[in-house]
């Protein structure tokens, strides 16, 4: 499910801190409902409080759905009492992917990765963001936390309510009628013309291909986790060969075991072959983005096999020269905080590093 091209008015968060005021104040003042999905909510500090404001809103009247990934919030799955809680409220809970028969493999390692929240069909937000102390810089090894959030007013909120209105109906077996009071029609329609990609463990990799291919000038790449496939790494060598600039952008601090490493027999033959490779230092970097010559695209995705072959992803694409502008500027902000990585320094003998490449060359899938 690929919508048509909308138009919307964009708000781009980097911050948790400014992100979560604005987020709340648009919880706060919704009249008919909230449909929210993502891949974590914690219950502790930011994340009661986002509760509370749900409980509070149910308890006005206003039809609150909360959407979570079984994996990544499996505490709240595992807390019955707060469950019970939020549906004494009227909050309606369901969780994607949970494990069931005869599939359980599969359901056990895809993810919902998207991170979607409408508010009485006119405001939308979607990103990297989630809900739990780290993100509003709490954390004392990842802080300050950066990442890219979209708030969206306009056409694109129809189109964020029709992917939750899915995800929702394919994890509750609820199926909700697309009707006016979910999809008003006085509803701005926006300056910012763009698409959001949907992605359900497939053809995300094709996409970014086709981007990779059609460079001429430069790809810009911000991820906290760098694991492509022979592929898609056949294509970025390809576009150096043909003189695109490449740069790469990932966190130095690591906030999972063994993404680091995965991520050095990828880059060293970029490192040869000219790509530019920074690791951001200010904190920890979780940002989804890529900007090829023209086209913005920011998102849930991150660049690696998981986002492309297993979770459930969104993305936003768009040539609008403001918005590019916008999302180039917070990028090269963020590069001026990072340090070039060179050839040498995650090449040559370590046994410590060496020994953790070689376990991860084997579940780097699924990292």
């Amino acid at each position: 499910m690929n919508p048509s091209p909308a138009f919307a008015n964009f708000v781009l968060f980097a911050d948790g801190p400014s992100l979560f005021d604005d987020y709340f104040t648009e919880l706060k003042k919704a009249k008919h409902h909230i449909h929210i999905l993502f891949y974590i909510v914690k219950d502790e500090g930011i994340g009661q409080e986002f509760l509370t404001i749900l409980k509070q809103k149910a308890n006005e009247g206003v039809e609150v759905r909360l959407l979570l990934d079984w994996a990544g919030s499996l505490p709240i799955i595992l807390n019955f009492k707060l469950r019970k809680e939020l549906r004494s409220h009227g909050i309606q809970l369901a969780f994607a992917h949970t494990p069931t028969f005869p599939f359980l493999f599969y359901n056990v390692q895809a993810r919902n990765h998207r991170k979607i929240s409408v508010i009485d069909g006119k405001v939308g937000y979607l990103g990297g963001f989630n809900v739990g102390p780290e993100y509003i810089n709490l954390d004392r090894k990842l802080t300050p936390w950066r990442d890219y959030h979209l708030k969206v007013n306009g056409e694109g909120a129809h189109t964020l309510q029709s992917v939750f209105l899915q995800d929702w109906a394919d994890a509750s077996n609820q199926l909700i009628s697309k009707t006016e009071k979910y999809f008003p029609e006085d509803i701005t329609k926006g300056s910012v013309e763009h698409q959001f990609k949907v992605n359900d463990g497939a053809f995300l990799k094709e996409e970014y291909i086709a981007l990779i291919e059609n460079a001429e000038q430069f790809i810009e790449i911000g991820t906290p986790y760098f694991i492509p496939d022979v592929e898609v790494m056949q294509h970025l060598l390809s576009a150096l060969t043909r003189g695109v600039k490449v740069t790469i952008m990932i966190p130095y601090t690591s906030d999972h075991f063994l993404v680091k490493e995965a991520s050095h027999r990828y880059l060293r033959p970029l490192l040869k072959a000219g790509a530019e490779v920074y690791e951001y230092k200010k904190g920890f970097y979780h940002a989804k983005a890529m900007i090829v010559d023209e086209v913005a695209v920011v998102g849930t995705a991150n660049f690696d096999k998981r986002s492309f072959f297993l979770n459930d992803e969104i993305n936003c694409y768009s040539e609008d020269l403001h918005f590019h502008k916008e999302l180039s500027e917070v990028f090269h902000k963020d590069l001026a905080n990072a340090e070039k990585l060179q050839y040498q320094d995650i090449s040559g003998f370590n046994l410590k590093r060496q020994g953790k490449e070689l376990l991860a060359r084997c579940v780097d899938l699924f990292l």
